[in-house]
């Protein structure tokens, strides 16, 4: 072999050190989503779309999911390094597992106000909680909704009710139906599906429970304790790219619904629209929210949440509010502070 050759050899195995080493410095993270490619899901998408998180150095790979339940087991298990759950069910999760090896924590707050409530129809005489008393309600049972009832049933002094189980799609059909006289489930969920089965929402009454004396959070991002462990770099990183990306989508809503349509494109866009407009006014961007700052949480509130969440959900132990959070990851207040002044969320969901 001639120098010439000698050379290109050594020249074609440095550039492909320099590419392992550029590699070997991009963090791959798997995100499980806690549902389908919805509007909300832009939260997410979006920042991967515009490379955020790739220029923080992070390859991170956003999954559907089935539910929060699934979502917190599918990180507990280490398949994911993190997730999108619901906090009531982390907080299950901890109480019901005390001796699980990896238990999620979270990270940062999404949801300030679960999306939960009951729905009626105006025509069932249903117009405040007391009015559920002796009522058929419907939800699956593992609605986040019907889980956490027994909280918005004390909280109103509301009678007994009888519950009608059902698998999702069913739900709001069965309302629409007057199978069921009222049903639980995420209101930017529920809502707009009652629509699409016919049902105008001015015919709806919604009783949300964040409007109703229940004061839980909802949505988090949780991380695996392994992830904390071994790259507390790259959950700082994907926090901060996190929330570049979710400023983007609460600015401009309609634009980041073209990033959940680029991973599903049979959604339809107008519909998942209003469900993200209406997410962003209702739970995100909520006057709690604004109150307690993006992404951060009240601890007495927190506490509060374990208490409730270990009565309603009949846990083995009693849930540990400094055990479930970790909010040592978070960007600054002033990075935080990605709020806009409220937008009306009834305006947003007829639009």
């Amino acid at each position: 072999m001639n120098k010439r050759h000698l050379l290109q050899s050594a020249l074609a195995l440095a550039g492909l050190l320099s590419m392992g080493a550029a590699q070997a410095q991009t963090t791959p993270i798997k995100f499980q989503l806690d549902w389908r490619f919805e509007g909300p899901a832009a939260l997410f998408l979006t920042p991967v779309a515009k490379g955020y998180f790739k220029d923080a150095k992070l390859d991170v790979t956003v999954d559907a999911g089935n539910g929060s339940g699934a979502a917190v087991t599918r990180v507990a298990s280490g398949t994911y390094d993190l997730g999108f759950a619901d906090l009531a069910a982390l907080m299950e999760f901890h109480a019901n597992n005390p001796d699980a090896p990896n238990k999620p924590v979270a990270i940062m707050v999404v949801y300030n106000n679960t999306p939960a409530s009951v729905m009626a129809l105006k025509k069932s005489g249903i117009t405040k909680p007391t009015d559920l008393a002796g009522k058929k309600l419907g939800a699956p049972v593992f609605d986040a909704g019907r889980r956490a009832f027994p909280i918005f049933q004390k909280a109103n002094g509301v009678g007994s009710v009888t519950w009608t189980a059902m698998d999702p799609p069913l739900r709001e059909t069965m309302l629409a139906r007057g199978d069921v006289d009222a049903i639980t489930g995420f209101t930017f969920t529920s809502l707009l599906n009652l629509e699409a089965r016919g049902v105008k929402i001015d015919d709806v009454v919604v009783l949300p429970y964040a409007e109703n004396g229940v004061k839980l959070y909802g949505n988090v991002i949780i991380a695996t304790p392994k992830i904390i462990k071994e790259n507390p770099a790259a959950v700082k990183a994907f926090l901060q790219a996190f929330t570049k990306g979710a400023k983007d989508v609460i600015t401009k809503p309609e634009a980041a619904i073209a990033d959940v349509k680029a991973r599903d494109g049979i959604i339809n866009v107008e519909m998942e629209t209003r469900r993200l407009k209406l997410a962003i006014d209702t739970v995100i961007n909520s006057a709690d929210a604004r109150a307690e700052g993006f992404g951060q949480l009240n601890p007495g509130r927190l506490s509060l949440m374990a208490s409730q969440v270990s009565d309603a959900f009949n846990t083995k132990t009693r849930v540990d509010p400094d055990a479930v959070w970790n909010g040592s990851f978070l960007p600054t207040k002033a990075e935080l502070n990605i709020l806009p002044a409220p937008a009306k969320a009834a305006a947003a969901a007829k639009k």
